[in-house]
């Protein structure tokens, strides 16, 4: 299946959109679900990504390892753990001096009985709290 893509224009600076967008520890301020995350270690390919989020009524851990940065521009990360495992690409693109695009693509790999559950649930989830997810950050960072 194609990736979930969505896109939004933020009346920040594309280094104020990427600094925001790709810090874990913020996450939780404008992604629907996550009570918690962090780096372990500066940002660089390989380096850990830990995030916990609140599914069916418990907390759950999960870890993916950025698989590129270049700031201000691009990041990514790539599910290692769990049976629902997402990749992430981030895009910034700047519009003008305080203006840019921020454009998220989300795909995910099931394993176990995620295989069940991508296509039958995560994938329909992910496309309704994509736009949601994104409109949350540019009311966060433009507030």
């Amino acid at each position: 299946m194609a990736p979930i893509v969505t896109s939004i224009d933020v009346d920040r600076s594309a280094s104020d959109v990427y600094a925001y967008a790709t810090d874990p520890a913020r996450f939780h301020e404008w992604q629907k679900g996550v009570v918690d995350g962090h780096l372990e270690g500066p940002p660089a390919v390989g380096t850990r990504c830990m995030t916990t989020r609140r599914i069916g009524g418990a907390n759950r851990s999960s870890t993916s390892e950025i698989t590129h940065v270049e700031p201000p521009a691009t990041w990514g990360v790539r599910g290692t753990d769990g049976p629902i495992r997402a990749t992430v690409d981030l895009r910034v693109e700047p519009l003008a001096d305080e203006r840019s695009r921020l454009t998220i693509s989300v795909d995910f790999t099931g394993h176990g009985i995620g295989k069940v559950l991508v296509p039958l649930v995560v994938r329909r989830e992910a496309e309704k709290e994509m736009p949601a997810n994104l409109a949350a950050l540019k009311r966060r960072l433009e507030g």
